[in-house]
């Protein structure tokens, strides 16, 4: 648990935070630019005259966030904290890949297993799953546990990449009771690490908000989902990051229940959602559609892109709420089984 006698961790607090936010906030400029300028760009189909937009933010969002854990490292010397780094590394290169190349659809799941090879290695990871009841003790089952959580957290991030602002916000709100889990279950140097996260997010929000300036593309998706993972997991705060990521878990779970396979949502011949001469979007009708969570948001009617992103928040705080309260409960059984011992 995080000490009492915070000064110390306050500063490195601080300095991981305001290093990560404040070198993505000043370098996505130029980034952007640069990416415009050799016409690294792809058409926003939601605007009017699909306005070009440039893509990928990946490389920016990995240089700020490893900077910030580099840093805490030096400061730290705690392996788990390059563990964690590693991981969202890797995830970063598995997108990159994918932004230069178009890869079949399994690629990205598979790849990924080896996201979760740097927390074995190094040893970040504990025996135990904190469950919301108490905890089950599996150093067997909890490997091959690490090597399935990271691929599904990467991959459930990228498929809630739908529309502006949409990745960036959600993960922003879902990291903040992750956090907390860890401050509670978990160790100070872990919820230092957790902190790049969340401001890389916010700073990346500033750009990729309606209307997006810049897209994420996979590198950044996949970098953003695999660290939630790796924290996650560093952080014995696993059913907690599951809970605040519900709604992109339900998501995933609506798109491969309904095309039963996995492929790239750009495969996909069939489009979810359909766009109306007024720019707004409506559920498609086609039988032969995936079943998304916007397509289900627009079960109702039509809504403009801003309007579903707000949903998706909505609900994103609402699930938030949901974890928050694990918290509460998880910690009850701790105290208890404490007083019992």
């Amino acid at each position: 648990m995080i000490a009492a006698n915070g000064y110390e961790t306050l500063a490195y607090a601080a300095i991981v935070s305001a290093i990560s936010f404040l070198s993505i906030y000043f370098m996505m400029p130029l980034a952007i630019r640069s990416l415009m300028q050799k016409g690294k760009v792809v058409q926003d189909y939601h605007k009017p005259g699909r306005p070009p937009v440039p893509r990928p933010a990946g490389p920016v969002l990995m240089a700020g966030i490893a900077a910030a854990e580099l840093v805490l490292f030096a400061v730290t010397m705690n392996y788990a904290v390059l563990a964690i780094l590693a991981a969202t590394a890797i995830a970063f290169v598995v997108g990159y890949i994918d932004d230069k190349k178009v890869m079949p659809g399994w690629f990205k799941p598979a790849a990924l297993i080896i996201a979760g090879l740097p927390i074995i290695v190094i040893g970040a990871h504990g025996s135990s799953l904190n469950l919301v009841f108490g905890t089950a003790f599996i150093p067997l089952l909890y490997i091959p546990l690490i090597l399935v959580v990271m691929p599904i957290a990467g991959n459930t991030v990228n498929s809630i990449d739908v529309l502006n602002g949409v990745a960036s916000g959600f993960v922003a709100i879902s990291t903040v009771p992750l956090l907390a889990a860890i401050a509670i279950f978990g160790s100070t140097d872990i919820f230092l690490a957790g902190l790049p996260l969340l401001f890389a997010s916010l700073a990346f929000f500033k750009f990729h908000k309606f209307p997006s300036r810049i897209f994420p593309g996979d590198s950044g998706t996949l970098l953003l989902g695999a660290m939630y993972g790796a924290l996650a997991i560093a952080g014995r705060a696993e059913i907690i990051g599951v809970v605040a990521l519900l709604p992109a878990v339900v998501n995933s779970f609506l798109f491969l229940s309904s095309v039963k396979r996995i492929v790239e949502h750009r495969q996909v011949k069939a489009r979810p959602v359909t766009l109306l001469d007024d720019y707004r979007l409506a559920a498609s009708s086609d039988r032969a559609a995936p079943a998304t969570l916007v397509r289900l948001i627009l079960a109702d009617g039509p809504l403009s892109e801003k309007e579903i992103a707000r949903k998706i928040f909505w609900l994103s705080m609402f699930s938030s709420l949901l974890a928050f309260a694990t918290i509460a409960i998880q910690y009850y059984f701790v105290m208890a089984a404490a007083v019992i011992r």
